[in-house]
C-alpha cells in the first residue's frame, strides 16, 4: 500500500504502512469517486452541446483527493475549494440534481441559476463554495477555522487550493494567522501538476510544495493523491492534529488531472502519452476496483455499480433540463442580508 513522507524542518519520516479498508468502506469511497467520474464526464459532453455556458473545470483523475478527505473528516467540519468544485460538492452529500441544475444555470440549482460552474454554495452540507479568483478561498477557509475556534468546536475547515494558487501572497498572510492562532484548518494542496498551462516545475521555486508553512512551523506531509486510502489516512493526521489544537496543517496531494485546465484549454503543453501513462498506471478509480476484485467483488457487481451511478447521472440532467431558467428579477436577490 501507499505511504506518504512528513517533512519537518528538512527531514523526512515515514510513517506506518496504510491502513487496512474494509470491503463496506472501500466499496462506498469507490462510488463516490464513481459519481464525480462519470458526473464529471457528462458535464463536459453537455458543455460540447452548449448546454452549460462559461467557465467548466473538470476533476477528473483527482477524485481520490476529495473523496479520501471526507472519509477522513467528521461532520460539522466546513470545506472550502476553487473553482474545480464539482467534485468537492458532490462528496460533501450535495445532490447531484443541484449540481447539475446550477451548471446549466436553472433556478433548480444550488444558487438558483446565477452562479455556474465555479460558484455554489450549501449551507446545509457546510460547502463554503468554489471560488474564481485564485487563492481567494484560503483566507476564508482560514477564517472558518477561526469560527470553529471561536465556538469551542472540534471541527476543521478543510482548504482545498491548487498548485497554482501557492505562489499568491494572500496563502502566506492565512498560513501565518492560522499558525500565530493555532487555528484548526488544513490546507490541501491539490497538486496536479499543472498550474493552468504552465508545470508546477517552472512555476514554484524550493522543494516540494507541503514544506511552504515550515517558516510558520506548519508542519507538511506529501500524499500519494491517486490512492484513496492513503488520502484517508493522511487526513486523518492532519484532522487529528488540527482538532487537538495544535493548529494547521499541509497536504499536498500529488495528483494529475485527465483534462485540461478547464473546458477551452487543449492541454497541449503535455503529451498525449503523459495522460495516458497516467490513466493505466494511476487511475483512483482503477485502483479502487483492483483492491475490490481482490476483496472479491465480482466484476458484474462492478457493472451494476457503474450501471446505478450512471442513472443517477441520467436523472440529474433530465431534472436540470426540466428545470426553467432564472427570471431577469433574480439578479437583485441574494445581494443584502438585513438583520
Amino acid at each position: 500500500m501507499a505511504r506518504s513522507a512528513t517533512r519537518t524542518a528538512g527531514r523526512t519520516t515515514r510513517p506506518r504502512r496504510t491502513a487496512r479498508v474494509s470491503r463496506e468502506e472501500l466499496l462506498k469511497l469507490y462510488r463516490m469517486m464513481l459519481l464525480i467520474r462519470r458526473f464529471e464526464e457528462k458535464a463536459g459532453q453537455m458543455y460540447g452541446m452548449g448546454l452549460i455556458g462559461g467557465f467548466c473545470h473538470l476533476y477528473i483523475g483527482q477524485e481520490a483527493v476529495v473523496v479520501g478527505m471526507q472519509a477522513a473528516v467528521e461532520e460539522g467540519s466546513s470545506v472550502v475549494t476553487s473553482y474545480r468544485d464539482h467534485g468537492h460538492m458532490l462528496a460533501c452529500g450535495m445532490e447531484p440534481r443541484g449540481v447539475m441544475a446550477e451548471l446549466t444555470g436553472r433556478v433548480g440549482g444550488y444558487s438558483k441559476g446565477k452562479g455556474g460552474s465555479m460558484h455554489m454554495f450549501s449551507r446545509e452540507k457546510n460547502f463554503f463554495g468554489g471560488h474564481g479568483i485564485v487563492a481567494a478561498q484560503v483566507p476564508i477557509g482560514t477564517g472558518l477555522a477561526f469560527a470553529h475556534k471561536y465556538r469551542g468546536e472540534t471541527s476543521v475547515s478543510l482548504t482545498y487550493l491548487g498548485d497554482g494558487a501557492v505562489n499568491q501572497g494572500q496563502v502566506y498572510e492565512s498560513f501565518n494567522m492560522a499558525a500565530l492562532w493555532q487555528l484548526p484548518c488544513i490546507y490541501i494542496i491539490e497538486n496536479n501538476k499543472y498550474g493552468m498551462g504552465t508545470s508546477v516545475n517552472r512555476a514554484a521555486a524550493g522543494g516540494a510544495l507541503a514544506e511552504r508553512g515550515a517558516a510558520y512551523g506548519i508542519p507538511g506531509t506529501e500524499v500519494d493523491g491517486m490512492d484513496v486510502i492513503a488520502v484517508r489516512d493522511a487526513g486523518r493526521k492532519a484532522i487529528a492534529h488540527a482538532s487537538s489544537g495544535k493548529g494547521p496543517y499541509i497536504l499536498e496531494m500529488k495528483t494529475y488531472r485527465y483534462r485540461g485546465h478547464s473546458m477551452s484549454d487543449p492541454a497541449k503543453y503535455r503529451t498525449k502519452d503523459e495522460v495516458q501513462r497516467m490513466r493505466q498506471e494511476h487511475d483512483p478509480i482503477d485502483n479502487a476496483r483492483q483492491r475490490l476484485a481482490r476483496a472479491g467483488v465480482s466484476d458484474g457487481d462492478l457493472k451494476a455499480i457503474d450501471r446505478e451511478i450512471r442513472a443517477v447521472v441520467t436523472d440529474a440532467v433530465d431534472f436540470a433540463q426540466s428545470s426553467p431558467e432564472p427570471d431577469p428579477a433574480e439578479l437583485f436577490t441574494d445581494i443584502l442580508v438585513q438583520d
